[in-house]
């Protein structure tokens, strides 16, 4: 299941943020596959998706990172997907 993960950082946290990933890379949990990720030009917001086979695995990388940044997580499919289901 892939899930695109929209990030927006706290104010003034973002040097916090690639510190702790600098250190401690993603601290994803087993289960939980980064896809890729794109930043908007003012480094205030991560758009991301991530692969599990469980919402709450994410929820659980999630928990690492709260403290830095707010995450809306959106279930997506892929364009194929969705032809298919939608044909």
């Amino acid at each position: 299941m892939l899930f695109m993960i929209i990030e927006k950082f706290h104010p003034g946290k973002v040097k916090n943020l690639y510190q702790r990933f600098e250190e401690k890379s993603r601290l994803m949990p087993e289960g939980v596959n980064y896809i890729n990720s794109w930043i908007n030009p003012e480094i205030s917001i991560c758009y991301q998706v991530m692969e599990s086979d469980s919402e709450i695995k994410i929820h659980e990388w999630i928990s690492n990172w709260n403290d830095l940044a707010d995450f809306e997580v959106i279930p997506v499919i892929s364009s194929a997907a969705a032809k298919a289901k939608a044909l």
